[in-house]
């Protein structure tokens, strides 16, 4: 799997470790290993990342492995060149990936309609000779079925597919998005009676799968394992103090200036380290001074 930054819930279900994915979250990189014996490859926040799907399935079969790859990415993305280039490949070498695109309407501020003037983003797979769906994103089943069936014309030798999932990006883009300037609530509105986890959940209570005890109890549990998860990440950050691990995994074999650099940044943190600690030092003195001075005064 080649995931973009939004498949949190495919990278817990492929077995990443949650406690990896929140440590990751809070900015520390280690918190993206993935594990072993998991075939996916980390977060990625580059769209262009993703069509490297199409060489590690060329890689596969190339050795005559059945594996499957698949990866995701939005509509924005198909305005790249890398899109195309990666679906051109895929097709030319008739490679098993599976390309998925979250069709959320727009690409941060640009909607759909102003990036291409194709009546659907599944057609674009036609170009390059093979098949392209529209599925209903919002429909767990839809887009399982879909898949399903990528998956098995991929793993029988047919090639690869195109799946676009239509759905819509509910919430900002990023923390410094403002969508209010660019769509209306009532479109907002319109896409909210269609999220497709209070669907599912309606549909699985509705065939008595699911109660809301049994709904009540699953929060719970969830909310116990976030809170578990998170307890493990904070020890983790306790020991990935060190800044100067940013001068590793450059070189094997890291150049003259590289180290002048890191020797140079080690001494001006150790600098800074005694600085503050001196500041504390004062801080702590002052503070003792003044309830002295208040102690003799009262």
């Amino acid at each position: 799997m080649v995931p973009s930054f939004r498949e949190t819930a495919a990278v817990i279900y492929r077995g990443a470790l949650l406690s990896g994915l929140l440590l990751f979250l809070a900015g520390y990189n280690e918190g993206s290993r993935i594990p072993d014996g998991q075939n996916d490859l980390p977060f990625a926040f580059r769209s262009g990342h993703r069509f490297l799907a199409a060489g590690i399935a060329y890689g596969m079969k190339y050795r005559k492995k059945k594996h499957v790859v698949l990866t995701f990415f939005g509509d924005g993305a198909t305005s790249e060149g890398d899109f195309h280039e990666g679906l051109n490949f895929a097709g030319v070498f008739n490679t098993p990936t599976i390309f998925l695109c979250q069709n959320n309407q727009w690409a941060i501020s640009t909607p759909r309609t102003k990036q291409t003037r194709a009546k659907t983003l599944a057609q674009k797979a036609l170009a390059y000779g093979f098949p392209g769906v529209q599925v209903d994103g919002n429909d767990v089943f839809a887009v399982y079925v879909a898949a399903q069936e990528a998956v098995d014309r991929a793993r029988s030798g047919d090639g690869p597919t195109m799946i676009e999932c239509v759905t819509y990006r509910l919430s900002v883009h990023t923390t410094a998005d403002d969508p209010t300037k660019y769509r209306s609530e009532e479109e907002v509105k319109r896409w909210e009676r269609l999220d497709p986890l209070p669907r599912l959940q309606a549909y699985l209570s509705e065939q008595g799968v699911l109660s809301k005890q049994k709904i009540e109890a699953l929060e719970e549990a969830i909310k116990a394992e976030i809170d578990e998860a998170w307890q493990a990440a904070q020890e983790q950050m306790k020991h990935l103090s060190d800044p100067t691990v940013m001068f590793d995994h450059l070189y094997a074999e890291p150049p003259p200036s590289l180290k002048e650099q890191r020797e140079a940044f080690t001494r001006f943190t150790a600098i800074q380290e005694e600085t503050n600690h001196h500041a504390r030092a004062h801080d702590d003195s002052s503070a003792e001074s003044g309830a002295a001075a208040g102690n003799g005064q009262g």
